[in-house]
């Protein structure tokens, strides 16, 4: 029980990183209807900012405020740099069929994946721990700091990005434009501007999401493609644009892996979550939840 009970925790902190990478990424599939296969790039892309930053910028003589800088500089980088994509790239996919967007995302996040190895190198690499190793232990739950901060930031994370959402203009247009961008565009909406907003958004909840599981796992170039291959998981079975559906399948999808491989054979702990999915698609193909971006 006591080993249960410690998997299940563990697999709600990886479920963090799988929650946000997901949140964002159903923003930009529900709302621009490109299936970006190279979102999980935005994921490394952050944690490999933060690392350069946190390993060689001494501004502060602190392992914790140097781990900070890297946390906010390395979002607001890969933010930046999604900007950019969506100028030069997104914005001439948006009005692509599905599948030719889908194949151009494909190509990019390949040529993504040699960038970072050739900027950055292929070996693995790991964010320095910003707190000490002392657990935290109450009861049966046994947490190293690192690994509780993790939990509080991606709760506040979820937190922030639903309030933008729901009570800030710029969420209100997000929502009008993912139910109808041309009446959207006929109140004086600027569906451009949405679009890239949401798409550096999106950018940044992934980016968000590698920095912190970097600092409990190594991470390297072709790491992004695992972690969108899981966020498609986590979205599909979350329900196609829904915010609430991405959280909960994440953490669910994080569990579910960490259980069986706890229990049954960790080598195979990944195949666990695409074995759940087709079960779960032969019974409920809509998701767990209805799109709720679209609810006013």
């Amino acid at each position: 029980m006591e080993l249960a009970i410690r998997l299940t925790v563990q697999g709600l902190i990886i479920g963090c990183g799988y929650a946000l990478i997901a949140i964002g990424l159903t923003m930009i599939f529900g709302l621009m209807d490109i299936a970006n296969f190279a979102h999980g790039e935005f994921f490394v892309l952050g944690f490999y900012f933060a690392f350069t930053l946190a390993k060689m910028v001494t501004v502060f003589q602190s392992v914790v405020a140097n781990y900070f800088l890297g946390l906010v500089i390395g979002t607001l980088a890969t933010m930046a740099f999604a900007v950019l994509l969506d100028k030069i790239v997104f914005k001439r996919l948006r009005e692509e069929p599905l599948l030719t967007a889908t194949m151009a995302t494909i190509g990019l996040s390949i040529f993504l994946a040699y960038l970072i190895q050739a900027i950055w190198g292929f070996w693995p690499r790991q964010m320095p721990t910003p707190f000490g190793l002392d657990p935290f232990v109450w009861g049966p739950f046994v947490l190293p700091p690192i690994r509780l901060f993790i939990l509080v930031i991606t709760g506040l994370c979820i937190v922030v990005f639903h309030v933008l959402l729901r009570r800030t203009r710029l969420g209100k247009a997000v929502r009008a434009t993912f139910q109808n961008k041309e009446s959207a565009a006929l109140v004086g909406i600027d569906i451009d501007r949405v679009y890239t907003w949401t798409f550096a958004a999106g950018a940044g909840m992934a980016a968000i999401a590698g920095i912190l599981l970097a600092t409990i796992m190594p991470m390297d170039p072709p790491s992004g493609g695992f972690a969108v291959l899981k966020a498609f998981i986590v979205v599909i079975l979350g329900g196609m644009g829904t915010f609430t559906g991405a959280i909960v399948a994440g953490l669910g999808l994080g569990v579910m892996e960490t259980l069986g491989g706890g229990f049954i054979a960790s080598d195979y702990k990944d195949g666990f979550g695409f074995l759940f999915l087709i079960l779960f698609l032969l019974f409920r193909p809509q998701g767990i939840f209805a799109g709720d971006l679209q609810k006013k």
